[in-house]
């Protein structure tokens, strides 16, 4: 029998697993896209914000980093351990994670093999793609924006919806970068 998989939120940089989850975190997004180390000792007191441990009993799986607002839930940062990548632990956890709840998520434009296989894993778990031009801030210097593909499940986004998100984004997730005065992400 296979063991489920578990959401273990961590509460401090001293938790079980964290090293092990900062490896992960620190070679699977681009710079731009992660926060520095000593950021999380702040979030981890933000009531909207949960970084979970992906464990399968006593095996660390991945990470799942995500805030709750309002109506919607944003996962900012999922990974599986690359010693168990092409055994749907990705999917079994985000389909865990999302079941029964409005989410949100943003991936790469999809213009190269692997952001289109990207954009087909989200889909295949039931996210559709937004037509809203979204533009994302960097978190860390020197500063970058980027544009990103906003997806959600179970359907598509209002532009109100849009909005919301982004103004989340700019409003509570930038607190924690490196964003003196944060940069709003922009619906084109």
């Amino acid at each position: 029998m296979t063991e489920q998989l578990q959401f273990i939120p961590f509460k401090s940089r001293s938790d079980k697993g964290w090293d092990e989850a900062w490896d992960l975190y620190e070679i699977s997004f681009p710079d731009c896209e992660r926060w520095n180390a000593a950021d999380y000792d702040r979030a981890f007191g933000d009531p909207h914000f949960e970084a979970d441990g992906i464990w399968r009993g006593e095996e660390f799986i991945g990470i799942l980093f995500h805030w709750k607002a309002g109506d919607f839930h944003y996962v900012e940062h999922l990974a599986v351990s690359p010693r168990l990548r092409g055994q749907n632990m990705g999917s079994k956890a985000l389909a865990a994670f999302a079941e029964g709840k409005r989410v949100i998520l943003e991936i790469d434009p999809p213009e190269d093999e692997i952001s289109i296989r990207r954009l087909h894993f989200y889909q295949r778990l039931g996210f559709v793609e937004n037509p809203q031009e979204y533009i994302h801030p960097s978190f860390r210097k020197p500063f970058h924006a980027h544009r990103l593909v906003l997806m959600s499940r179970p359907g598509p986004l209002t532009n109100e919806e849009a909005r919301d998100f982004a103004d989340f984004v700019r409003e509570r997730v930038l607190r924690y970068s490196e964003h003196e005065a944060p940069t709003l992400p922009r619906l084109a």
